[in-house]
């Protein structure tokens, strides 16, 4: 479940590195990149009851005038890990863009609703420290869709202390209107030992304390990850869509961007 701790206050941010591009879509070519991203097709409900069936269709994700859409469906749909009432996509980088470090960027249009939770996140590639949590997750981004004018920014981790999942995080709001209204820029910036978070460029949050059973900090955040976009229906945190629900809906992304400091913040960084 991914929720949100009361906000932390922004801690002093350093001054900006020079910020080194080194790995970026901007959708231009038309098409879903294969180089790039790869579907995950599945109806696990991603452990947290979710209704969708994320498949690899051109109806649930495509470019279009430049920009990747992941669009939910409303449809009854078969395969092989069954029936679900609703269609998705979840794409994500593996073993095609894994970063240690660095700024990672998506410029992106929410959708909303209730029951409709997109999320722009990062998952361990390699799981060193074990099964999730205890090898981290960073949620860049992700929304309620009952709650348009709201996202949050958490990590997902393993507190030994207590032998569970442990999470911390803030929201951040806009002042006027929601995110399904207008582009929004989401951004992480990862150095070792901290996590920054941003929205259109305001820095709305730090955290600088997380841990894991068995390795010293910064573990597990001392390891490589790779990017996640996806468009979840339902589960136990959105709840699930009732009458007030609009389907299709999309997320539109504009483009992705990921940068490298000019003194890496990891050896690990690629």
């Amino acid at each position: 479940m991914h929720v949100s701790t009361p906000p932390f206050p922004p801690a002093s941010r350093p001054v900006k590195p020079d910020w080194q591009l080194i790995w970026s879509d901007d959708f231009s070519s038309g098409k879903i990149d294969p180089e790039k991203w790869e579907h995950e097709v599945n109806a696990w409900g991603g452990g947290n009851e979710e209704l969708q069936y994320y498949t690899a269709r051109s109806e649930n994700s495509f470019v279009r005038d430049g920009q990747l859409v992941i669009r939910a469906e409303r449809e009854t749909f078969t395969g092989p890990e069954g029936t679900r009432k609703y269609t998705s996509a979840r794409l994500r980088t593996r073993e095609r863009g894994d970063w240690c470090g660095g700024r990672i960027e998506v410029r992106a249009k929410l959708p909303v609703g209730q029951g409709i939770w997109p999320a722009i996140w990062m998952l361990p590639t390699d799981n060193h420290y074990g099964i999730w949590p205890h090898s981290g997750e960073i949620d860049i981004m992700e929304i309620l869709g009952h709650l348009p004018e709201t996202v949050h920014g958490t990590l997902h981790y393993f507190d030994p202390l207590g032998r569970k999942h442990h999470y911390t995080g803030a929201p951040h709001s806009l002042a006027e209107g929601h995110f399904g209204e207008a582009f929004h820029e989401f951004a992480v910036e990862w150095e070792a030992g901290a996590m920054h978070w941003f929205v259109d460029g305001h820095h709305y949050q730090t955290q600088t304390a997380w841990s894991t059973d068995g390795a010293p900090f910064p573990a597990p955040f001392d390891q490589r990850f790779h990017l996640l976009l996806n468009v979840a229906v339902g589960g136990r945190w959105p709840g699930d869509p009732d009458g007030t629900t609009v389907f299709p809906q999309e997320m539109v992304v504009d483009y992705v961007r990921v940068y490298r400091a000019a003194a890496p913040a990891s050896s690990g960084s690629k």
